[in-house]
């Protein structure tokens, strides 16, 4: 294993910690989620471009929204002795006991995209956006373009337990707060997917005397929304224009509905957490100081007046 153990873990008052060393050539095992949505694929593809640019064996494991196979995947990267571990954690809870794993053999773990209640020493830094920032962002674009008129929201949350979902949560209902024009009315989990986000849009609908009683549609993130803007589309109604909708992620296909006017406003989730994460490791490898806890990337609104087309036409290249 090319990262050795800086202190023993027989000092007990110390622990285990992380250190570097000069090995040239890393192996770096990364455990997905799965591919459920656009923005799902584009972090794959950007993390395999970015090791391949680096010279990094990337070992990768699909674990197709299930969380016992990521913890299959971090045990098996573990036993082949790894020099870090990449995760982006299909859900927030659970993971003590194989990242104690990790950290016993001296492997370092970055998360990737969501973070996870564990104990911090037990991962080495965290590269995601401010996942309640971004359900902010959401709901204060709402807000304003609602202007104070009465407006019923459904919402589409993403997986449930998973970080994004609790957080997109949680800063979009505090952007509501103290606007009581805004009401969301019907809530529930969409799993990220295109699939569950029409079916559940559909049973909106039918609750909601046929889509007549919605104003606006958030979705957890963009894929949900295409769904969903397929649902309101075969229920007779103009998404965009009878029903608002702002989503998360800005993968390709979202602008596409933008340019068709079919969708109003998403928030960039950008796919490349890798970069930044590399990057850490190769810091982290040279000198052996560990980052911050969290390194976070940029969040940016778009809406129609941004030239969707354009930007679809753009990300279409960045691996979606």
């Amino acid at each position: 294993m090319k990262f050795m153990k800086a202190l023993s873990c027989a000092t007990v008052l110390a622990g285990c910690v992380f250190s570097s060393a000069s090995a040239a050539d890393m192996t770096v095992g990364f455990s997905q989620i799965g591919s459920e949505s656009g923005w799902r694929a584009a972090e794959t593809t950007v993390t395999k471009q970015e090791a391949e640019k680096r010279g990094i064996d990337l070992k990768f494991a699909d674990a197709q929204q299930k969380q016992e196979n990521q913890i299959k995947a971090l045990r098996s990267f573990i036993a082949q002795g790894v020099d870090a571990i990449f995760v982006a954690p299909v859900v927030a809870t659970g993971w003590d006991e194989v990242l104690g794993e990790a950290k016993d053999a001296s492997i370092p773990v970055i998360l990737l995209d969501r973070t996870v209640d564990a104990d911090k020493s037990l991962y080495m830094t965290a590269v995601t956006s401010d996942l309640v920032h971004e359900g902010n962002v959401a709901g204060k674009w709402l807000v304003d373009t609602t202007a104070g008129k009465p407006c019923n929201v459904v919402e589409l949350q993403g997986t449930t337990g998973s970080s994004p979902a609790i957080d997109r949560k949680k800063g979009f209902e505090e952007a509501l707060k103290g606007h009581d024009n805004l009401k969301i009315v019907r809530s529930q989990t969409g799993d990220f997917t295109r699939t569950k986000g029409k079916e559940v849009m559909e049973s909106f609908l039918k609750a909601e005397n046929g889509g007549k009683n919605i104003c606006a549609l958030y979705a957890h993130n963009d894929d949900m929304a295409v769904g969903a803007i397929q649902a309101i589309k075969e229920a007779g109604l103009k998404p965009g224009k009878d029903i608002l909708v702002v989503s998360i992620d800005a993968v390709p296909d979202i602008f596409k509905a933008m340019a068709a006017g079919e969708a109003n406003a998403t928030v960039e989730l950008t796919p490349n957490m890798a970069g930044p994460a590399f990057d850490a490791l190769a810091a982290f490898k040279k000198d052996g100081k560990e980052p911050p806890k969290w390194i976070q990337t940029e969040s940016k609104l778009y809406t129609q007046a941004d030239d969707p087309q354009k930007v679809y036409d753009a990300k279409k290249g960045l691996g979606y």
